[in-house]
């Protein structure tokens, strides 16, 4: 007797005799139409939320006007960050006067005056915006060119800082064209000096003032042209987007325009920005008033925050203008200093220093933020690793926050590559597969 399809192995409702095969009731043809159906969140998910690339952040963005930065600018700021703070008392001292622990404070201080020897500053942009103003198309186009020779020149040298980039003008009406040609003669000139393939590895290009989505897509037009004219590899230029305005908060039409942009330009946003200043004055917030701590900030944050989580796109806080200098340094660096940490809390590990002078407080704050949750972090790594029954179980997502707060750690130099492997038993590679699993299926499949 011949058998019908319902009687084959596998088909639902049926098993061949002796075996144990789970009966079901879904067809080939069911599970084919739920795959259909899922095919274009299958794809948004792929491309618009593919989580973090696992690469190093900056705690921190410098902004300086880009007719002033030269090779040296870096060592000079931790320099001036090193004497203002020598001749205040040292570094575990002002530690402690800003409400880190004396103990802690003891042992942060050495490595904060390491890290200003060694790296004063983790991302530097040279600023054709608000710190530059219109000095005349002339004078700008040269000092877009001088500024990629500069940069070229620091990479070069080995004294540049990880990230590195320009901030040209918006992309309003009355400096569209004018932002265009700085980012234009930018590029130009750093593809002349360095090459194609020579450009910086933490090349950031920041586009201030968004209003509306069509400029971030006039944007990604902008720098595909410059990748096809300069020979440059698809998706080679990305770039920041500035939240400084309301109306990419809340649209026109009642919808969040900046919970658009990652679907809007896929891949090529590296980093949305918070504006503190212009983004408070567009609300009529008395500049007494005007403050990352401000609860309008906080609204945009937060939203800011929703908009990117799972896209890979990272979040920076803005800048405080009042900065460690004559008879307010004592008050600047206090609130420089909580600024940077409530931050931290609410989970934007990277923010704007104004001064050569807040790069103490910035460090100082952020070392004590990864010290301080270090010694659970790594105990519950270690316990969640080696399976070992504790008070707190953890799962899979868990882990990956705690390896994730580790590795910010690491990376800005709070922790130590030792450590790690002394405490939770694994190495820096097998701390970032841990906190970004998708890294090591990329890596297995190519």
């Amino acid at each position: 007797m011949s058998m019908a399809a319902s009687d084959v192995a596998g088909a639902p409702g049926t098993a061949l005799p002796g075996a144990a095969v789970p009966r079901t009731a879904l067809t080939a043809d069911d599970l084919a139409r739920v795959e259909a159906r899922l095919a274009d969140t299958d794809e948004l998910l792929a491309t618009v939320y593919p989580g973090d690339d696992g690469s190093r952040q900056p705690v921190h963005t410098v902004y300086v006007p880009a007719d002033t930065f030269t090779p040296e600018l870096p060592a000079a700021w931790g320099r001036a960050a090193e004497e203002s703070v020598t001749a205040d008392g040292g570094f575990e001292a002002l530690a402690v006067r800003i409400g880190v622990d004396p103990a802690l404070a003891a042992r942060i201080a050495p490595r904060v005056r390491e890290k200003l020897a060694r790296e004063p500053i983790e991302d530097v942009r040279l600023d054709f915006e608000d710190g530059y103003g219109d000095r005349g198309d002339e004078t700008e186009d040269a000092d877009a060119v001088r500024a990629a020779e500069q940069v070229a020149a620091a990479v070069a040298a080995g004294v540049a800082p990880p990230f590195i980039g320009i901030r040209f003008k918006c992309f309003e009406a009355p400096t569209r064209a004018r932002g265009i040609r700085t980012l234009d003669l930018f590029i130009g000139a750093l593809v002349a000096q360095s090459g194609p393939a020579g450009l910086p590895d933490g090349l950031v290009l920041t586009l201030p003032k968004v209003t509306t989505v069509a400029q971030v897509e006039a944007m990604v037009d902008v720098v595909t042209a410059l990748e096809r004219a300069h020979g440059l590899p698809d998706g080679r230029l990305r770039f920041e987007v500035q939240v400084e305005t309301p109306q990419l908060i809340l649209g026109s039409g009642g919808t969040s325009p900046v919970a658009q942009l990652a679907v809007a330009a896929p891949g090529r946003i590296s980093a949305l920005h918070y504006g503190t200043y212009d983004y408070s004055a567009s609300l009529q917030i008395a500049a007494r008033y005007q403050s990352m701590e401000h609860p309008v900030a906080d609204l945009a944050k937060e939203v800011m925050q929703l908009a990117v989580a799972g896209t890979g796109i990272r979040l920076s806080d803005g800048s405080t203008n009042i900065l460690p200098l004559g008879d307010r340094t004592e008050e600047a660096w206090r609130l420089h200093a909580r600024l940077v940490r409530r931050s931290l809390e609410r989970g934007f590990y990277q923010g704007w220093d104004l001064h050569a002078h807040q790069l103490p407080t910035r460090y100082l704050a952020t070392y004590a933020f990864f010290r301080e949750g270090y010694p659970e972090a790594s105990a519950r790594l270690r316990n969640y690793l080696e399976r070992t029954p504790g008070a707190v179980l953890d799962e899979p997502a868990t882990a990956r926050a705690l390896a994730d707060f580790v590795l910010r750690g690491v990376e800005c130099g709070a922790v130590g590559e030792a450590e790690i492997v002394a405490d939770i038993g694994i190495d820096r590679r097998a701390l970032t597969l841990l906190a970004h699993p998708k890294l090591a299926a990329t890596a297995a499949n190519d």
